[in-house]
C-alpha cells in the first residue's frame, strides 16, 4: 500500500514538472515573437521589405503604415483604406515632396489634386522630373512630323496627350477621355474654335475653362475638368488647368469665310487614336514592373501619322496663305488715308 502511494506521488510530481516546462517554453516563444516584432518595427529596411513582399498583409493590418518601395525607376506608394491613416500618409507625402513634385506625381497617375485619393496605389518616380518629360510615353523626335509646325496627339490607351513642333516633342501630360458609354471620337481632326470659359451642353452647371473644340458637329473638345485617374468624360478630353491653358495659347484656330458659314482654313492638326483597356490594369501601373511599359515606338507613331501627313501639310500651307492674305489686306486698309469728316454748314 505504501509503495502504491509513493508511485502516485512520483507520477503527480512528474506531471507537474512537465506542465511547468511546457508553460516556460510557451512564454519564451511569446517573448521571442514580441522581440521580433519590436526589432522589425524599428528597422526601416525590414519595414520596406515587408510591405513590398506582402502588400496584402499591409492592407489587412491597418495599424501598419504603408511604405515606399525604394528601388527601381518607379516606386509604389500604397495608400490605406482607413481615412485617418490616409490623411496621415498624405501629410507625410506632402512633407516628403514639394508642391511641384506632388503635382508631377499625381499627373503621372492621371490625377489632379481634387482626386488625389482616388487611387489605392500611386506610381512614384525614383527621381522626380517636374516637367514630366523624363517619363514621356511618346518619342522625343518624329521625323515624319519634321515639316509640321504644330501637332497634337491624344492616346486613348495611355490617357495622355503629346505636342510636337517640327517633329520635336515639346510637351506631354495626362488626360481623361470619354468613358465607355460615351467614347471620344478617334481619327485625324483639326482644332476649330476656342472659348476661355464654355458651358457644357450636357449640364449648364459644368463650367469648362479654356475649351478648344476639335470635333465641331459633335461638340467635342479639350478643356480643364476633373482627372479621376481613368476615362470619365462625356466624350471630351479633360486636362489639368495648366495644360488646358497652355494648349489654349499654343494651338491655332480655324479661319472662317465672311459670314462664318464655311471654313476658309483649318487649325492645328490633332490625332486621337486607339482605345482604353477597359477592365484591365491601369497602363501607368505597369511602370512598376517595366519602366518602358507605356512607351509608344517611333515606328508605331509613324505608321499612324504617315497616311495623314500629306493632308496635314496641305492644310497647314493653306492656313498660312490665308493668314498672310488677311494680314496683307489689313495692312492695306491701315495705310489708306482716313476719310475727312464733313462738318454741316
Amino acid at each position: 500500500m505504501k509503495n502504491i502511494s509513493v508511485k502516485k506521488t512520483f507520477l503527480y510530481l512528474f506531471f507537474i514538472s512537465l506542465m511547468v516546462v511546457s508553460c516556460k517554453k510557451e512564454i519564451e516563444k511569446i517573448n521571442d515573437k514580441i522581440q521580433d516584432t519590436s526589432s522589425s518595427a524599428n528597422d526601416p529596411d525590414m519595414k520596406n521589405d515587408s510591405v513590398v513582399a506582402k502588400k496584402d498583409s499591409v492592407i489587412q493590418k491597418e495599424s501598419v503604415p504603408p511604405a515606399m518601395q525604394e528601388d527601381g525607376f518607379y516606386n509604389a506608394f500604397v495608400l490605406p483604406k482607413d481615412k485617418k491613416m490616409r490623411d496621415s500618409i498624405y501629410a507625410a507625402f506632402s512633407k516628403k515632396y514639394s508642391e511641384k513634385e506632388r503635382y508631377a506625381i499625381l499627373a503621372l497617375n492621371r490625377l489632379d489634386s481634387k482626386n488625389k485619393w482616388n487611387s489605392d496605389t500611386l506610381v512614384v518616380p525614383a527621381k522626380i522630373d517636374t516637367t514630366l518629360m523624363s517619363y514621356s510615353p511618346f518619342p522625343m523626335q518624329l521625323d515624319v512630323l519634321s515639316g509640321v509646325k504644330k501637332f497634337v496627339v491624344f492616346s486613348y490607351p495611355l490617357q495622355a496627350y503629346g505636342v510636337y513642333s517640327s517633329g520635336s516633342l515639346v510637351k506631354w501630360g495626362p488626360t481623361s477621355m470619354g468613358k465607355k458609354t460615351a467614347k471620344t471620337k478617334t481619327g485625324l481632326t483639326f482644332a476649330n474654335w476656342k472659348k476661355q470659359l464654355a458651358i457644357s451642353t450636357v449640364s449648364s452647371e459644368w463650367k469648362l475653362p479654356y475649351n478648344f473644340n476639335i470635333f465641331n458637329l459633335d461638340g467635342i473638345g479639350w478643356h480643364q475638368y476633373d482627372l479621376p485617374g481613368y476615362p470619365a468624360s462625356h466624350s471630351c478630353l479633360r486636362l489639368l488647368l495648366k495644360d488646358a491653358k497652355w494648349l489654349y495659347s499654343y494651338a491655332d484656330t480655324w479661319v472662317l469665310n465672311p459670314g462664318g458659314a464655311t471654313t476658309k482654313a483649318r487649325g492645328t492638326a490633332v490625332l486621337v487614336y486607339g482605345d482604353y483597356g477597359w477592365g484591365k490594369r491601369k497602363p501607368w501601373r505597369n511602370l512598376l514592373n517595366d519602366p518602358n511599359a507605356n512607351n509608344v515606338s517611333i515606328e508605331e507613331m509613324t505608321k499612324m501619322i504617315e497616311p495623314n501627313i500629306e493632308k496635314i501639310i496641305k492644310e497647314q500651307d493653306n492656313r498660312e496663305k490665308v493668314v498672310d492674305s488677311i494680314k496683307a489686306a489689313r495692312a492695306v486698309i491701315e495705310q489708306m488715308p482716313q476719310t475727312t469728316k464733313t462738318v454741316a454748314p
